[in-house]
Formats: structure tokens, C-alpha cells, sequence
């Protein structure tokens, strides 16, 4: 049995690409990307569209093929628009109260309806959509540059943040700083100022405690002094 070649027997299994579709704000959204998953981290979608039937997968050939010309890039149209997702799709101009005005959308029914004319023909329509090996790699290659450049965006934004983060730390512990030093210098300038009052409501106590005193005796004597005046 002949043997492979090495680089064929070594090569690593690229994954294969599928192109999904979801609608979110102004716009409908497309993105080649190997798993629902990794669709959904190009998109930055916080929960799982596919679940909750906002996404799906798309075997429209225009779309296909302008997603896999920029795998991992997600593509934009104006939303219920039919026209061909880019990089930098405009909003339409026709906008009513802040909000696009919709197209109305095939429903499923029609949608069916038009694939089962065209069933004839599936065959042969897959088969010319079909990328080769070589492009396959090339649009997973493709992917994965494009996921490695979107990581290193996020972190470089991350890092901003953590950045940005830690300036106003130290700006909050330089205010909270000064404002604790203010309070405390206050509190002792305080302290000094009640310990002065004291000592002089100390002394005043004691000067009255002595006029007291000496007021006794001298009532004492005077009181003397009229109870034999008397007699």
C-alpha cells in the first residue's frame, strides 16, 4: 500500500467553515466561522441566538461566498435589506422614529416553496458551491488570523481598560487620602481647642469653689455679727 505523503500524513485538520446569519440592531449579520459558537463570539452576542431562533445557518450563495472571501469577518447589510453584506454597510436612509423601516421578510412557507422548485437542481447547485480543499484551508487559515487579530484587540481593549481602571484607583485613594487627612487634622485641631475649654471649666470650678468657700466664712461672720447686734 503506498505510503503518504509526510506532509499529508502530518498536515492538520483544518475545520470546515459554515456561514451563519442573525439580525441584530440596524443591521442583518454574517460571518464564516467553523462552529454556532465561534459565530457567536464574532458577533459579541451575550446569549445564544440559536437558541432563541434569532440565528441560523445560511446556504444563500451570495452570502457564502462574501463571508468566505473574509473568514471570521463579520459582514453587515442594512437590515431586511437584500442587498450584499460588506465590512462597512451603511444604514439605510429611509429611518422612521430612530428604527429602519423593515421589508417584510419571505416566510417560511414560500421560502419551502422555493427551494423545492429548485430541488431539481440541488445536486448540481451544491456541488458548484463546494470549495476545494485548498480553499478550505485558506478560508480556515483565513479564520483563525482573523480570530487571532480579534483576541489581540481584545486583550490590547482589555489592558486599556485595566489601565484606565487603575489610574482612577489611585486618583479615588489620593482623594480619599487628602480628605482623611483633612478630617483628621480637624479632629485634632479639635481635640486641642475642647482640652483648652476644659482646662478653663476646670479652673473656673476651682475659682468658684474658692469664692464659695470664702463666702461662707464671711456670711458666717456677718450673720454673727448681727445676731448679737440684736441681742
Amino acid at each position: 500500500m503506498p505510503k503518504k505523503p509526510k506532509s499529508e500524513a502530518t498536515r492538520k485538520p483544518q475545520r470546515k467553515l459554515k456561514t451563519y446569519q442573525t439580525s441584530l440592531g440596524f443591521y442583518d449579520q454574517a460571518v464564516a466561522a467553523p462552529s454556532m459558537k465561534a459565530a457567536l463570539e464574532a458577533w459579541g452576542a451575550s446569549s445564544n441566538l440559536f437558541h432563541q431562533g434569532a440565528a441560523k445557518e445560511t446556504d444563500d450563495p451570495d452570502i457564502v461566498a462574501a463571508t468566505m472571501a473574509s473568514p471570521g469577518v463579520v459582514l453587515r447589510r442594512p437590515v431586511g435589506s437584500d442587498g450584499p453584506f460588506t465590512e462597512s454597510a451603511q444604514l439605510p436612509t429611509d429611518l422612521a422614529d430612530g428604527e429602519a423601516k423593515r421589508k417584510p421578510r419571505p416566510n417560511s412557507k414560500p421560502e419551502s416553496k422555493s427551494k423545492s422548485k429548485q430541488r431539481p437542481a440541488e445536486g448540481a447547485t451544491k456541488q458548484s458551491r463546494k470549495i476545494d480543499d485548498q480553499d478550505a484551508r485558506k478560508a480556515a487559515a483565513a479564520f483563525e488570523k482573523e480570530e487571532r487579530r480579534r483576541d489581540a484587540a481584545r486583550r490590547k481593549e482589555e489592558a486599556a481598560i485595566a489601565r484606565e481602571r487603575a489610574k482612577e484607583r489611585a486618583r479615588r485613594d489620593k482623594a480619599v487620602a487628602t480628605a482623611q487627612a483633612t478630617l483628621d487634622a480637624a479632629r485634632r485641631e479639635h481635640d486641642a481647642k475642647a482640652e483648652a475649654i476644659e482646662a478653663e471649666r476646670a479652673a473656673l470650678d476651682e475659682r468658684a469653689e474658692a469664692e464659695q468657700g470664702r463666702w461662707d466664712k464671711q456670711r458666717k461672720k456677718l450673720e454673727e455679727a448681727l445676731r448679737r447686734a440684736r441681742t
